[in-house]
């Protein structure tokens, strides 16, 4: 998945620019005081909150923000969002999956599908992507975290199943259920990752060239825009010829 995980990595290095570091922590925010309210405001006794703060951490996001966040939960002042998935094409029929929280569903539909209308791109309905996807735990370490090999061996000792190691750094992938556990495991091996969450991990992938990526990253830039959308996942594949040009 050479692709995907470049893409992955052009998104990490766009999310520490200043000019897009309110809207993140504004969709941190949102995670956290909704898996707040799901469950205990604990994170030690909640396992998505304790992934939520854990990624808030790794984005940077004040100690202050995050607290803020969870205490929007107890105190009864979080609104009540619902958890909704879109599904869509973009340029070459690559798959797209958009997952957003929103307390209004007909404005984001309505929102999200003229977001794939004006770029290139269409909604589909659900399920018509996501049979392209498996639902994964990922857990990302820099580069200095160890060798192929140690790393490798600490994913095997916590319970993952599967680790991509690059010059960028080491991706590793566990079950979506055994997120919290793999993540607690590696941290006593390997120290605080750079990033845990669960992702929509393509299980099929759609070769682009230089214009139809430029067209999918204009797509993805303009979805990502949306207030009301957390995160989104295509399946696209591009040479590195293609992704240097980028």
């Amino acid at each position: 998945m050479a692709g995907h995980s470049k893409w992955a990595n052009i998104q990490h290095r766009k999310g520490r620019q200043d000019k897009l570091r309110a809207k993140i922590f504004s969709k941190l925010s949102k995670e956290i005081t909704v898996a707040a309210k799901m469950g205990d405001p604990d994170p030690e006794k909640n396992p998505r909150l304790r992934l939520a703060v854990k990624e808030a951490k790794s984005q940077s996001m004040p100690k202050d923000n995050i607290q803020r966040a969870i205490a929007k939960a107890t105190g009864g002042d979080g609104e009540d969002y619902e958890e909704i998935r879109y599904e869509g094409y973009g340029p070459n029929g690559v798959a797209v999956m958009v997952e957003a929280m929103t307390d209004n569903r007909n404005r984001t539909a309505s929102n999200v599908r003229s977001t794939f209308t004006k770029n290139g791109g269409n909604m589909g309905e659900t399920g018509s992507v996501a049979f392209m996807f498996e639902r994964k735990g990922e857990i990302v370490y820099p580069a200095d975290a160890g060798d192929a090999d140690d790393v490798m061996m600490a994913a095997i000792e916590a319970g993952a199943e599967d680790v991509e190691s690059s010059e960028e750094g080491h991706v590793v992938y566990c079950a979506d259920t055994d997120l919290n556990d793999v993540s607690n495991a590696l941290e006593e091996q390997l120290g605080e990752s750079e990033s845990t969450k669960l992702i929509w991990k393509p299980t099929t992938t759609t070769e682009l060239d230089l214009d139809s990526m430029q067209s999918l990253m204009k797509l993805v830039d303009a979805l990502e825009d949306d207030d009301d959308v957390q995160r989104v996942t295509t399946n696209f594949e591009a040479s590195d010829e293609v992704m240097a040009q980028l």
